[in-house]
Formats: C-alpha cells, structure tokens, sequence
C-alpha cells in the first residue's frame, strides 16, 4: 500500500515536468538527418545547441572522435565526417 501511494505522489511531481519538454529542432542543412540519427540514439540533442557557443572546428572534430571511440558510438567513417562538418559549419565557433 505504501508503495502505490508513493508511486503516485512520485508520478503527481514527475509528469508535469517530462509533459513541459519542447523538442529540440537543430538548424536546417545537409547533415542534419544524421546527426539526428546518431547522435539521438545515445544523448539529447540539446547539448549542441547548450554548448555551441564554445566549440570550434577542432574541438567538434574532437567531440565526434571521442563518441566514436570512447563511448563506442556506432557510426562509420562517413558519417563521421558528415556529422562533423554539420557541427562545425552550424554550431562552430
């Protein structure tokens, strides 16, 4: 009984901040489907809008590199290069 009374009052809080989330809609240009597509599949889209008064060219090229083969991030090397010339050209420095 506690329990459901718990998870209630937990949902009662909850909700309306998960129901208030606004989409993130990234720039349009070429690129953009995959970044959507890579990039979503691990992480919100928000952090390169919150972060994209600070990296340049380099520090995306980085930023791309470091998903890919720190975190495991499955994208090939085309779309890699993709990616990464979406960020610098739309969200650089």
């Amino acid at each position: 009984m506690r329990i459901i009374a718990t998870a209630a009052i937990a949902a009662t809080l909850i909700l309306p901040a998960v129901a208030e989330e606004k989409p993130i809609a990234l720039k349009e240009a070429a690129g953009r489907d995959k970044v959507e597509a890579h990039c979503a599949a691990c992480h919100s889209l928000d952090y390169i809008q919150m972060n994209s008064p600070f990296p340049n060219a380099a520090l995306w090229d980085a930023e791309v590199t470091k998903m890919i083969k720190a975190f495991g991030a499955p994208i090939d090397d085309a779309d890699a290069k993709i990616i990464a010339e979406y960020l610098k050209k739309n969200y650089g420095t």
